[in-house]
């Protein structure tokens, strides 16, 4: 079966997509797209769990979400390093997948992992173009980058929110699959607990996200570029 992608996503951990962005993989999978996860660690090093526990969860995850690959980088959890080894590993990926678009995570978080998982999946999707960079594998380099922006505390406004209302409990459902991590959890990853039950927390996150483009449910995103419209009269969102 072929492991080439329409759509990627990266994650510092198994688990950590289905938090920030599960419902746009989903929906992507609905509107015919071929969507992939690559976890960069095996979560070895989380607290609670074990590396194949969460690998079962992990997958489970995915045939919630519908995603039609999901990879491993198997580089070590707590300790991702932004190195040479890590982007000769990440840029095969990439060209084995040849995403058009990639999810990152946002490169301001709690976690190391998250921030560095960041820098080092930019540096690996331009490497990965680059004819002469690796050895055996025939050069790509996606064409848009987005970065996952929820559960931000500092004031970093969305390029865009994507409407997940129809495939939000299928990211829900998803993140269910992490018993390990989440029964009973009050917090996780970049989501501070408020004594509310975390499953709750993501709603009410995912709410007031949708809220912004008046909808029930949203994940908001980021890029650096400005977005082209050709169209104005097709632009959604009211003001007024």
């Amino acid at each position: 079966m072929s492991q080439q992608v329409d759509l990627l996503a990266f994650a510092a951990h198994r688990d950590d997509v289905e938090l920030t962005c599960g419902g746009t993989l989903a929906k992507a999978v609905r509107a015919g797209h071929r969507v992939g996860i690559l976890d960069l660690t095996e979560g070895e090093s989380g607290t609670r769990g074990d590396a194949a526990t969460r690998a079962a969860e992990a997958e489970r995850a995915a045939k919630a979400l519908g995603v039609h690959v999901r990879l491993n980088a198997g580089l070590p959890d707590a300790h991702l390093e932004n190195n040479e080894a890590s982007r000769l590993k990440v840029v095969g990926l990439i060209r084995q997948t040849r995403p058009r678009v990639v999810i990152l995570p946002f490169p301001v978080g709690r976690h190391p992992d998250h921030r560095i998982a960041a820098e080092l999946g930019r540096d690996a999707c331009y490497l990965a173009g680059l004819a002469k960079y690796g050895s055996g594998e025939e050069p790509h380099r996606p064409f848009k980058l987005l970065y996952a922006l929820a559960y931000r505390e500092d004031p970093v406004k969305p390029t865009f929110v994507v409407d997940v209302s129809d495939t939000f409990e299928a990211k829900m459902s998803a993140i269910r699959c992490y018993a390990s991590q989440f029964e009973g959890a009050k917090a996780a990853g970049e989501i501070f607990p408020t004594g509310q039950d975390l499953y709750e927390l993501i709603r009410v996150q995912s709410a007031h996200y949708g809220s912004l483009i008046r909808k029930p449910y949203g994940e908001p995103f980021f890029c650096h570029e400005t977005l082209e419209v050709q169209d104005v009269l097709q632009l959604g969102v009211q003001s007024l």
